[in-house]
This record gives structure tokens, sequence and C-alpha cells, in this order.
């Protein structure tokens, strides 16, 4: 049986990556690694905890002593990497947390990885370590767009990404990098876009636009984006960046009235608050490389908006439970009400 290493599983990607994996490969033995930071959530696992080919990890990414034990009892065939500490307005107040996870904490996992020879390390990365492009709709980020972050969490995750991409060239590791657009779907923690618009508005409060709302983003449904690291970690070739994106481009505004029309709310909810900082204006993903390898995405962004709606209607619980305490402490912090 083939042993799966999934760093950050208890977060959105990783987590709904754990679950497409166990369901998708009984023979494969899903080892979830994650350090349960505020973010991370097992609830979502309950209903494949007990199967035989999934156990959880507690460690640290960046705890060099207990990550190299870890690797050394396990012996991993591959490890598909998604720790990351990954909210740009954390990044913005806290940014050496940011240095330490995505940084330093690729760096242990890349040494333990090689100390037992892995098959492959796919390292899950963001298109926004290309920075940001102008409002021409003919502009995409292609896998040979220079790297230009904005954020300490870009920078961090371009960082890590040439630390990589340095392991392939000079250790010869068999390493693939994915640089995908913005994720959304179920088990998204509810301090992103999409979530935190789906439940402030199902309380009929107000949802907090950043600047005129003019930003760009392409939006990915997450189910896609597993199926596009699966192709990448059994197809692609050593060595190369993959990007992934479903061409589905909208203004966050637009992403905020489709989310409250569909819940037939009023657009009055909107609330403008002053820009972020350093906030690009523009991502856009060119996936051609990609769909050459064999991948195309299921969701256009009205069917997986849909389905994402409807899975937070019908998972009230879930969400309640997290934007209660010290989340709902940091949300009035970062937008004062």
């Amino acid at each position: 049986m083939k042993k799966i290493l999934v760093t950050g599983g208890a977060g959105f990607i990783g987590g709904n990556f754990v679950k497409y994996m166990v369901n998708k490969y009984p023979k494969y033995h899903v080892f979830n690694l994650d350090t349960l930071t505020y973010a991370g959530d097992l609830t979502k696992h309950s209903d494949i905890e007990e199967r035989e080919n999934y156990s959880f990890i507690k460690a640290d990414i960046a705890d060099r002593e207990v990550i190299s034990e870890i690797f050394n009892n396990e012996k991993f065939d591959y490890v598909i990497h998604f720790a990351a500490e990954s909210h740009v307005d954390r990044s913005i107040k806290e940014p050496e947390i940011f240095i330490k996870t995505n940084v330093l904490g690729t760096q242990v996992l890349l040494d333990a990885a090689k100390s037992i020879n892995v098959k492959k390390f796919v390292h899950v990365s963001t298109d926004e370590v290309y920075g940001e492009l102008d409002f021409d709709p003919d502009t995409f980020f292609t896998e040979n767009t220079p790297l230009q972050p904005n954020s300490p969490y870009s920078a961090s995750k371009a960082s890590s990404d040439m630390i990589v991409r340095a392991y392939y060239e000079t250790y010869n590791m068999p390493i693939n990098i994915t640089r995908c657009s913005n994720n959304y779907g179920p088990y998204h923690f509810p301090e992103k876009l999409i979530p935190l618009t789906i439940s402030r508005v199902l309380n009929d409060e107000k949802v907090p636009v950043y600047g005129d709302g003019k930003n760009i983003r392409d939006w990915l449904h997450v189910e896609d984006h597993c199926s596009a690291i699966d192709l990448v970690l059994h197809e692609g070739e050593l060595g190369e960046v993959y990007n992934v994106g479903g061409h589905n481009e909208r203004t966050n505004l637009e992403v905020v009235k489709t989310i409250i029309n569909a819940l037939s709310k009023s657009n009055d909810l909107i609330e403008f608050v002053e820009d972020r900082l350093g906030h690009d204006k523009r991502y856009a993903i060119d996936p051609t490389k990609l769909e050459k390898l064999g991948w195309q995405p299921t969701y256009n962004f009205e069917t997986g908006i849909e389905q994402t709606v409807n899975w937070y209607l019908n998972n009230e619980n879930w969400w309640n439970n997290i934007i209660q305490g010290k989340y709902r402490e940091y949300f009035a912090k970062q937008y004062q009400f």
C-alpha cells in the first residue's frame, strides 16, 4: 500500500484533498498531518476517520526533530504539501508567522522527504506569487510569468516555491509545483470572501467589501483543484510548474452580489470598507499547460457557487460553531464592526 502524506490536511483545500484521495484510492494510505491552528478543523473528516486507509498526525511542519522522526518511521512514498498560513490580512499584521510556517516549514519538509527518497514532492502554491495583472482581459499568468509577490503572504509562498525548485535543481529531488487561483467550496473557513459573505448574509449582517470592490479574482472550485493535483501527482513531469485556474473571473463586488441574490437578500447589506494594504488589482490564470496534461474543470462559477451556497445552507452548524469565540474577536478588530 502506497503511503501519501498530505500536510495541512485539516485546512480547507488540504482537507478536501484528503477526503478526495481516501475515497478515490482505497489502496493508498493517506496520512493527514496538521498542527491544528485556528483554521484547522477535523470535523470535516468524521466520515472517513475510521477508514483503514486514513490516519491523522498532529505536528508542526517547522518542528525539524518531530518531522524527521515521522518521516523515518513511516517512509512516505509521496508528499503533497498544502500546509501554510494563507490569509493575506493576517500576513499584513503578523508576517513572521508566515515566514516560519511557509518558508522554514517547507524547507524542513523537503529535508525530511529527501532523506527517505520520496517518489515525488508536490508543493501547492498560489497565483498570488506572480503579483498582479492590469484589467486587460487578454492578459494572464503563465508558468513563465516572473514572480513579483506584493504581500507578506505571497512573498512567503514565492520563497517556498524557490526553495522547492532549488531542491530539484541541486539535489535532483522529484518535485512539482502547482499554482492555483482563488478556491471556493465546502468547508471554506469563514474569514475568506465567499463563506464570509454567505454566513453574514444569512444572518442579515453587513458584508465588508474592500475599496470599490472592483478587484478581480479567478475562481476555482476546490473539487476541480483536487482533481488537478491528483493528475499532477501521477502524470506531472518532474521539475515542472502547473497553473490551475478555471477562467472564472469576477470582481469581488460581483461575487458578493451573486451570493446576495442567490439568498434573496438586499444589496443594502454591502458595506464598503477601507482598502487592504497592497491589494492586487487582478489575478487570472492560463491553465493551458495543465489542460494539455488532461485536466478540465467540471464547475463553472455559476454551477460552483450554487453548489457552495447550498452546502452552507445545509451545514449551518459547521460554520456557526467556527465563527464563535476568537475568530469573532479577530473579525471585529479587522473590519471595525
